[in-house]
């Protein structure tokens, strides 16, 4: 298998299908893929439109939280059983163009087994002017203390190989972070131009205030594991075993 597509969502009933149809166009050309919908104790419809996509898609796979985790616990339990060595990380509010998949498939294969993250990057951002402006004050504060030298780490776009996503520190927001975390493990880290766009039905989950004072407490946190990492040793078996 060459791709699992990992997609966490809670309460997104009404973009189940459209986006569903759109990865199944999208993925054709890369298979053999899988996507998996983790369904972060939705109270909509969720779980029913989730079951209804799965007809005659064998290749659909969807996890469910007893209780609702947040997103990077979402993501942590779809890799968790991702059969590829490759997990792309997509939100399902369908901002997210799936036609992005196989560009950004192609960046971090084409860097080898040391490109550990294939990092989107948003361009015509549809979020609005005040939340661009407060992305682009983050982003440029974040920048300057991790020096990470991604314009758009909040951009949910993400391809990481599995087995550098399990060496990565856990907390919740980790994806936000997820550059910085990968270049402290010595794995390089590429970045794409992808286009925003509207979500196709709802409204985001996130306030304003929660992205800014839970981000810089998270930015504090990360700086602090950066500063504290000390050379990893490659390890190699000289028994031959």
């Amino acid at each position: 298998m060459r791709l699992s597509v990992i997609i966490p969502v809670k309460n997104e009933a009404g973009n189940i299908a459209s986006l569903v149809a759109e990865l199944e166009t999208a993925c054709a050309p890369l298979a053999p893929f899988e996507v998996i919908y983790i369904d972060d104790g939705s109270t909509d419809g969720t779980a029913e439109a989730l079951a209804a996509a799965r007809a005659g898609r064998p290749w659909l796979r969807v996890l469910a939280h007893d209780r609702t985790a947040g997103k990077a616990a979402g993501i942590r339990s779809g890799i968790a059983v991702a059969r590829a060595p490759v997990c792309a990380l997509m939100d399902g509010d369908g901002q997210n163009d799936p036609a992005f998949l196989a560009p950004l498939l192609e960046a971090i294969e084409a860097g080898g087994t040391r490109t550990g993250l294939a990092q989107g990057q948003r361009i015509g951002r549809k979020d609005g002017r005040l939340k661009s402006l407060q992305s682009r004050i983050a982003n440029g504060v974040r920048v300057r203390i991790l020096k990470d030298a991604t314009r758009d780490t909040g951009c949910g776009y993400k391809l990481v190989r599995r087995d550098v996503y399990h060496t990565l520190p856990f907390f919740d927001g980790q994806h936000r972070f997820m550059p910085a975390l990968v270049a402290r493990e010595g794995f390089g880290v590429v970045h794409r131009d992808v286009v925003d766009r509207p979500r196709f039905t709802g409204t985001s989950k996130y306030g304003l205030f929660d992205r800014l004072w839970v981000g810089l407490l998270d930015l504090a946190g990360v700086w602090w594991l950066i500063r504290r990492k000390r050379v990893t040793p490659r390890v190699t078996d000289v028994t031959g075993a």
